[in-house]
């Protein structure tokens, strides 16, 4: 077989990122096969073969028909990546209907069969833990250190959804009729469409597909257009695990999303809606999702307050308000975005954070020395300079930090103090590395503060009085609470929130959201 002459070149790392997107894989499989090969190594993984250039449908790796391609780049550095398929409705119904073919078998199989699967899958992910890490770092951006935690993260909801598998237990309820029997069974709801965000482009896999399986259901993912890798990295493990075809299925998109993200809610074979984003697509999901009455989980939009009282322990007031506000450079749904202060220690407060920030060092987040990686992409920085300079025009002095690194995804990780109580911030969520301090006197004051917002996933504050703790931990609306602590995330625990923070929980018992409860009664039993 003779190729062409623009295939028959040296297959160097500059032409395969350049031609890969190109090359018709179905015609030249084996020159596609060393074209990915050399193309993967740019990621520098241990095991290469992680890396996924195409969408799994129905057990197969695949591209778009239209031969299209998103390009994926490295947050810190702009460099390219890699591409995958920009895939559009066509690709979607495939994806819906193998997955539909494969529920009937998959939702028969034992809970300790889907048990036994999902502990593979965790495995293989431990396995691969240094791999799977530098690989988030390199598509999102945030430090190896955080990307460690997050597939640690990610792998525990797998674990967690394993030991699920086996306790979704049934009940039995005594009956007002002589002769009959009630018997309430559960069963899996069918095909799951799984809509994920970049800023865990893992974790936020995990904590829906791991529910998803456990309860015997197949799935349609669509991953973020700027974290497909990790996406794709698992769906390979899956498959490893023993996972059969169909089971799983990935479609990645990026300028076709509305049409994808339509059929995904619309269609009438897909059973459920699970979904993390912000609050504004959240609500459009859920009027698609309306049209045919599907069940949803969503986790939207936060603006979490954080609250510093006078008698709280300082030292682990700062501790906590660093992590919650400056883990993943500020991008995550549960940060700390209104950083309340009570007058007696607010000074104290604001100059200690101040100059524990001042410390902090943006970079690569490969670089041993970075404490704190990029932002997602530019749009992500000119929020955050929208938010400081809003600020500022309305009195708020600058700590430290305030500005953009030009020409980067960078923004100096920044302290504003005395901001006011209409400043921009405190009505959005930043999403990104900007702490903001308020002064308040009173816990009727601040709980007031707290709770003026539209939305309420989660909340922290810091004090020493008992009395209090329970005060203000029942009183402020959210779905999840700190109380003392700035870390809340965990696979055994109910997350989500309320008001237009979302719908649902996802996590701790969540699995029942993905079966349908089914009444049986048995009669003709005699007395």
């Amino acid at each position: 077989m003779r190729f062409p002459t623009a295939i028959r070149v040296s297959l160097s790392p500059l032409y395969t990122r350049t031609h890969l997107a190109s090359l018709k894989p179905h015609l030249y499989p084996s020159v596609y096969a060393r074209m990915a090969s050399s193309q993967a190594a740019v990621f520098g993984l241990q095991d290469p073969s992680l890396i996924k250039f195409q969408s799994l449908i129905d057990g197969k790796w695949v591209d778009a028909k239209s031969g299209e391609k998103i390009v994926v780049t490295n947050p810190a550095t702009n460099d390219e990546l890699g591409t995958v398929p920009e895939m559009g409705l066509e690709e979607t119904k495939e994806a819906i209907e193998a997955a539909a073919r494969a529920f009937p078998a998959w939702s028969r199989t034992t809970a300790k069969e889907r048990h036994d699967l999902l502990m593979k899958f965790f495995q293989l992910m431990k396995q691969h833990h240094e791999d799977l890490s530098r690989l988030i770092t390199l598509e999102n951006g945030k430090t190896l250190t955080e990307a460690k935690g997050e597939n640690s993260y990610s792998a525990s909801f797998l674990e967690w959804f394993a030991e699920e598998a086996v306790r979704t237990y049934g009940e039995h309820i005594p009956s007002a009729f002589p002769g009959t029997r009630n018997v309430v069974i559960k069963q899996p709801i069918g095909v799951v469409s799984i809509l994920t965000p970049w800023n865990f482009p893992s974790a936020m896999i995990t904590r829906k597909l791991g529910a998803a399986l456990a309860a015997g259901c197949t799935a349609v993912i669509k991953p973020p257009p700027e974290t497909p890798f990790s996406a794709l990295a698992l769906a390979e493990l899956s498959i490893r695990a023993g996972i059969p075809p169909g089971v799983i299925n990935l479609v990645t998109t990026q300028k076709n999303v509305a049409t994808v993200g339509r059929e995904m809610c619309e269609s009438k074979v897909v059973k459920k809606i699970t979904f993390t984003g912000s609050t504004p697509v959240a609500k459009i999901l859920a009027g698609l999702a309306a049209t045919t009455l599907k069940k949803v989980s969503l986790e939207a939009g936060g603006n979490a307050p954080f609250i510093v009282f006078d008698d709280a322990n300082i030292d682990e007031a700062i501790e906590a308000a660093i992590v919650c506000k400056f883990r993943g450079s500020g991008q995550t749904c549960v940060c700390a975005n209104r950083i309340y202060v009570q007058s007696g220690v607010y000074a104290e407060f604001a100059s200690r954070l101040a100059e524990r920030v001042a410390a902090f060092k943006v970079g690569d987040g490969l670089d041993d020395e970075t404490t704190h990686g990029p932002l997602i992409h530019t749009r992500a920085v000119e929020k955050v300079e929208l938010h400081v300079s809003d600020a500022v025009s309305k009195g708020a002095q600058v700590l430290v930090g305030g500005k953009a690194i030009p020409n980067t995804s960078f923004f100096i990780p920044t302290v504003l103090s005395d901001v006011p109580h209409n400043a921009l911030i405190n009505t959005e969520e930043t999403f990104g590395p900007l702490a903001a301090l308020t002064k308040f006197e009173t816990e009727e004051e601040v709980i007031r503060l707290a709770n003026d917002s539209d939305v309420g996933l989660a909340g922290y504050f810091f004090s020493r009085d008992v009395g209090r703790v329970w005060r203000v931990a029942e009183r402020l609306e959210v779905g999840m609470v700190g109380a003392n602590t700035g870390l809340i995330s965990q696979a055994a625990i109910p997350f989500g929130g309320v008001k237009e923070s979302g719908l649902g929980r996802e996590g701790g018992h969540g699995i029942s959201d993905y079966m349908n409860e089914k009444l049986i009664t048995f009669g003709g039993l005699g007395n």
